[in-house]
């Protein structure tokens, strides 16, 4: 499981591989969080579960990755830990459960990355392969 920042004009785009869709928006949430701040200077001290649903992987992928986003610009909380318990396609919508854990975002421990203003569908990819999965995403800096 990794991630990789990819060229990009004016935002930062990633590419993510994993062994399932659960692992690579893991990793999808350890990348955005990696550019507001250094996430090994997170820890995990509160845990917050995560529920999203959208009309396909790709507005599932767009919902929780905002979901990350409103939890730190209304909560002030940064995270270094995710686990997606599951992904699964229920009455034709997909529904992502998951857990993270991290703390409030502190200035004078955290280092001040790149303000995130959204997430977008802009060259968003998720491929599914039989040996791993792979999303690329566009973060709106």
């Amino acid at each position: 499981m990794t991630y990789n920042i990819l060229d990009h004009t004016a935002d930062v785009k990633f590419e993510v591989l994993g062994s399932s869709l659960e692992e690579t928006f893991e990793v999808a949430g350890q990348a955005l969080t990696e550019i507001m701040t250094e996430i090994s200077k997170v820890e995990a001290k509160e845990k917050r579960s995560v529920t999203v649903t959208g009309e396909d992987l790709f507005a599932l992928l767009y919902e929780w990755l905002e979901a990350l986003i409103v939890l730190f610009d209304a909560d002030g909380l940064v995270f270094s830990r995710f686990k997606v318990h599951k992904i699964e396609l229920k009455n034709a919508e997909w529904y992502l459960t998951g857990d993270v854990w991290g703390e409030a975002f502190d200035i004078d421990k955290h280092s001040q990355g790149t303000e995130v203003k959204a997430i977008t569908y802009a060259e968003m990819q998720i491929q599914k392969k039989e040996s791993h999965v792979r999303l690329q995403f566009v973060l709106d800096i």
